[in-house]
């Protein structure tokens, strides 16, 4: 018997349980991938029904799905933990942004510029004395002042993605408010990222360096203002040079997504949260940029059903035209990807809460009251909008903690200052503070149009 022939077949049987067991995974992954979004496009029509966005839906989904474990049903119970449903999620949250970025102009955000640095400095301030100086002792006493740090630190967090998937939903993303919110969430993630690193720096080295958080900042600054400047200055002659290539849209839909996932890894690369990366890549992508996609071909295909009397000024106008319905197509084509990665980002989040944390009522009303001031922090930084903004719009679109909230918590709690106690009151702050936003948002907004 030919030995050669014998020893693929040989390596192939031991290497089979491996193959067998990676299989299993691939497979349930993709079966809890097809249950999340079915499942997601089923309950988030069910919220819009009742007057609530659908990304509320999709985090109750989430709620419902890490919590069947304790009526027995435990299927779903490692889906939070799986590092390729995280990766998914995480890749969500970056398409949202990136979307959001795209629908959003730069010339919007300089003009509320002033009030959302003003919104977001006063949004991490205030509730980080709260939490470190004020609720945190009061409420939870006996902790070492580290823990109140990382308290503080956790209450200064907010969430962008919640919030911004809210005014989407709601087609309200061009409002000032909106654009307030969106200025003043970017400016909180760099200063929350600061506060982390100092209290971090507190508890593993006693000391912080002052080198050390101006460094944070110079990183942040010239990551956002370089990315932004070179990557405006390049975009012209880039897409013009991209579009004789291949003016279609096949194309453009590369450039946007390619120019997204790089700069969310460049952020974070240098520290920051891949999510600033994403939503400044969208703000490269101003409509005049993309005139030479799309719009030459459709005009060249229209033309030779035109009637021989139309003359090149009349062309021209109707190039205009066609140009001005095709302006918005880069935001669109993002769509399709949106409705696959950007539900299990929410689905995730929602399975993050652990509802069996509730069955204390002392963590309870204690977490209540760590919530109430995770709340009037953020609603009192709205008040710094100014004149002719509504404050409280402005304010309940800061008040979500989401993933953010849960990443300063999981840090304080990795490094040994956060008790299992702690953690649950912060778990129950952040569930709170992302589940009744949404739709307080959509009141408010209703009212404003009603006005």
């Amino acid at each position: 018997m030919n030995l050669r022939r014998l020893l693929p077949l040989a390596l192939v049987a031991a290497a089979w349980p491996a193959l067998a067991a990676g299989s299993d995974v691939i497979g349930e992954n993709l079966l809890w991938l097809a249950i999340i979004i079915l499942a997601a496009r089923l309950f988030a029509p069910l919220a819009q029904r009742v007057g609530f966005p659908a990304v509320l839906g999709e985090l109750l989904l989430g709620v419902v799905l890490g919590n069947l474990g304790l009526l027995g049903f435990h299927y779903f119970d490692s889906i939070a933990a799986d590092p390729i449903i995280k990766f998914m999620a995480e890749l969500g949250v970056i398409i949202l942004l990136l979307q959001i970025g795209l629908e959003t102009r730069l010339a919007d955000l300089a003009r509320v510029g002033i009030k959302a640095t003003a919104v977001g400095a006063i949004g991490i301030a205030i509730p980080f004395a709260l939490g470190a100086f004020a609720v945190g002792p009061l409420l939870l006493p006996g902790k070492e002042f580290n823990a109140y740090l990382f308290l503080g630190a956790t209450l200064a967090a907010t969430s962008v993605g919640i919030t911004g998937r809210v005014f989407r939903d709601l087609g309200k993303l061009k409002m000032p408010e909106a654009q307030i919110v969106l200025g003043a969430a970017v400016i909180d993630d760099v200063l929350g990222l600061v506060i982390l690193a100092v209290v971090s720096s507190l508890v593993q080295a006693g000391t912080v360096s002052v080198g050390q958080v101006a460094m944070i900042i110079i990183e942040a600054v010239a990551f956002l203002g370089g990315s932004i400047a070179i990557g405006r200055a390049v975009a012209p002659a880039l897409l013009r040079w991209l579009s004789r290539l291949d003016s279609s849209q096949t194309m453009l839909f590369s450039v946007v997504l390619v120019a997204g996932l790089f700069l969310a890894w460049l952020a974070h690369a240098i520290g920051l949260a891949p999510i600033i990366g994403a939503f400044a890549a969208g703000l490269l992508f101003e409509p005049v940029f993309l005139k030479h996609f799309e719009t030459p071909k459709v005009v060249q295909e229209i033309q030779p059903l035109l009637p021989a009397a139309v003359d090149s000024e009349r062309m021209q106008k109707i190039s205009a035209v066609l140009e001005r319905h095709t302006h918005h197509q880069h935001e669109h084509m993002i769509e399709p990807i949106g409705y696959f990665f950007v539900p299990v980002f929410f689905v995730l989040t929602g399975m993050q809460v652990d509802l069996s944390t509730l069955s204390d009522p002392k963590t309870v009303a204690i977490a209540v009251g760590i919530t109430a001031a995770a709340v009037v922090g953020k609603i009192a930084a709205g008040f710094a909008a100014g004149k002719g903004m509504n404050p409280w719009l402005v304010g309940w679109g800061m008040v979500p903690r989401g993933e953010v909230g849960l990443i300063f918590a999981m840090v304080g709690k990795q490094l040994g200052v956060m008790s299992e106690s702690m953690f649950s009151v912060i778990v129950i702050m952040v569930i709170l503070t992302t589940l009744i936003t949404p739709p307080i948002l959509t009141v408010l907004l209703r009212r404003q149009k009603d006005a």
